[in-house]
């Protein structure tokens, strides 16, 4: 159900985009994304190269852009400001999907302690759907990289998306995990959801542009997304007795993307 409201209001904005162009003269770029994410969570060994590398997953999706510089209703450029020529607004819809499992020195194969095997036991699995904004800054002119095939155009950006998870914890010991001390270590007794929720996070990224012909851009960002919940992987130790794990779950995601513009 949850899913069903945030596509509904992903396409309630999108039908704000004519009346927007008619009253304020913006134009519209539209493009989809992909590519490798890395969850950092609850799961592994923190600044672990093998955790970083193992609880890795993909993401998709699809973009929307309100270009302040260029009008479409009579195809020509905004009064120049700075404000229109080095920054857009990005809307977004995307999915990202992760498995996980604990990785590091404390499951390495030497260890035989019941705390190891039961680490090295359990699984895990979150799916997480975001709807959100972003500002990019342009620090080079919009206007010069739009009429420039085979130009670039780096960027940042900043902005917050609503985040809808759904996650998954087992042992391949055995059923119950989170509440079976045979099959949980202790840490995580108590501990483990397998259920879906939702948060806001914050999201950064940093990127360029390469303008392939007058209408379309190939896109590269690098992004960090911070969650304001310690659930999105399933799991949240109590963090005054495991400081360890005292973070929030976060991520990072490096898109490849194609942007066309609407003319």
């Amino acid at each position: 159900m949850r899913r069903k409201i945030l596509l509904l209001l992903f396409i309630l904005a999108l039908g704000t985009i004519t009346p927007v162009k008619a009253q304020f003269g913006f134009s519209h770029e539209i493009g989809v994304i992909a590519g490798p994410v890395a969850f950092q969570s609850d799961y592994g060994e923190r600044s672990d190269l093998s955790t970083d590398a193992g609880n890795s997953g993909y993401g998709i999706g699809i973009i929307h852009y309100l270009n302040f510089s260029y009008r479409a209703d009579c195809s020509c450029y905004t009064p120049e400001t700075y404000f229109n020529d080095h920054f857009k607004l990005r809307s977004e819809l995307s999915y990202n999907k992760t498995k996980l499992k604990h990785f590091g020195k404390w499951v390495e194969d030497s260890r035989q302690s019941t705390m190891a095997k039961q680490l090295r036991g359990m699984r895990g699995s979150t799916a997480v759907t975001d709807l959100g904004m972003q500002l990019e800054y342009y620090p080079l002119s919009i206007r010069d990289f739009s009429v420039t095939p085979g130009a670039w155009a780096p960027f940042i950006s900043l902005g917050a998306h609503f985040n809808y998870f759904t996650t998954e914890a087992y042992s391949e010991l055995g059923p119950n995990l989170g509440t079976n001390p045979n099959v949980t270590p202790t840490k995580y007794i108590d501990a483990v959801r397998n259920d879906s929720g939702t948060t806001w996070s914050i999201v950064s990224s940093v990127g360029t542009r390469y303008k392939l012909t007058e209408l379309s851009d190939l896109m590269v960002d690098f992004r960090f997304q911070y969650y304001f919940s310690n659930w999105v992987d399933g799991l949240n130790p109590d963090p005054r007795l495991y400081p360890e794990n005292k973070h929030n779950d976060w991520l990072v995601w490096l898109n490849v993307g194609y942007i066309y513009y609407l003319n």
